[in-house]
């Protein structure tokens, strides 16, 4: 077994990496920045989504599985829908195409559940989720799925899988998280009424052993997968986690989410506050269902990260 892993210098592709070499596979790793990763290695450059498709083929040679972790993220601020569309729909499709010729085992493509719902949005979410992707992210992440998908049956083949994941956080994570971390360090007291929002959250580390389990587990694989910690967490618990970890006073001050939802509409913060206030719960069953473990202690982890960064600060 040879798995290539695209994205391998990125945020979950590293675990990835490391996960699959504790286990003992051998990997090839492939990047857009290679010279991020270490020497030694079976090392290649990630083609661009316009290459030539022998470069998508030499990628993909000698190789037994695909992991496709590689993706124009939602935290480049100055991305086009183009730009979302070239890297995380066009060559998503073009690797796994040369894949599907050439791979015998399995492809397996890290998605997110803006694939199939806005951040604005309360619901469950499940691998039934009826698709409704509300921003240029999303919609690109969704076409990926269908193009990879595709790809496969194309070729006759029902050997890939689509892994949808909620916000993950690890140490070095970025967006929405990031954000309520760097809040939590001001020490200001913050409004309950901005912070009634629930929602499920990945370990980046458990998203990479739920890659290790698509790829090792026996049974036909589902197109979509959902992975997740339970049970989900709210945003007030999520302030108060990481405020604990950075060793600061909780001081969350009462304040109630109708007066809250005035002043955000008054400043023209509508679209944040009802992203903050959304109630989105994940449902991995199915991936439980099969052997796979989640996170339980998401409140601990999120202290732990908290505790890091703060120990890792200058002086």
């Amino acid at each position: 077994m040879k798995v290539l892993v695209t994205g391998a210098s990125g945020f979950i592709g590293r675990l990835v990496v490391q996960r699959l070499c504790e286990a003992g596979v051998e990997v090839r790793l492939a990047s857009r920045y290679p010279e991020r990763l270490a020497s030694g290695s079976d090392i290649v450059g990630l083609p661009r989504f316009d290459a030539p498709a022998k470069d998508f083929l030499a990628v993909t040679r000698d190789v037994t599985d695909v992991v496709h972790c590689a993706g124009l993220n939602n935290d480049q601020g100055e991305a086009t829908e183009a730009d979302y569309r070239a890297v995380n729909a066009e060559l998503s499709a073009r690797l796994a195409h040369a894949a599907a010729t050439q791979a015998t085992g399995r492809f397996i493509q890290l998605s997110s559940v803006r694939a199939v719902i806005g951040a604005r949005v309360s619901a469950t979410i499940d691998e039934h989720t009826v698709p409704d992707p509300q921003c240029a992210y999303g919609r690109s992440k969704r076409e990926g799925e269908i193009r990879v998908l595709d790809a496969y049956a194309w070729h006759g083949r029902a050997d890939a899988a689509v892994l949808r994941l909620p916000a993950a956080y690890a140490s070095g994570m970025k967006g929405n998280l990031a954000m309520l971390m760097r809040l939590a360090d001001t020490g200001l007291p913050l409004p309950t009424g901005i912070l009634t929002g629930t929602r499920s959250l990945v370990s980046a580390d458990a998203a990479a052993q739920a890659v290790r389990h698509l790829l090792a587990h026996p049974g036909p694989l589902s197109p979509a997968y959902i992975a997740s910690d339970v049970p989900p967490v709210s945003v007030a618990a999520v302030v108060s986690a990481f405020r604990k970890g950075l060793g600061r006073p909780v001081r969350l001050a009462a304040v109630p989410a109708s007066l809250m939802r005035m002043a955000a509409v008054a400043l023209g913060k509508r679209a944040f506050w009802e992203s903050m206030t959304a109630t989105q719960i994940c449902d991995p069953s199915l991936l439980v269902s099969q052997g796979w473990l989640p996170e339980t202690a998401t409140l601990d982890r999120l202290s732990e990260i908290a505790a890091r960064s703060r120990q890792a600060q200058p002086g």
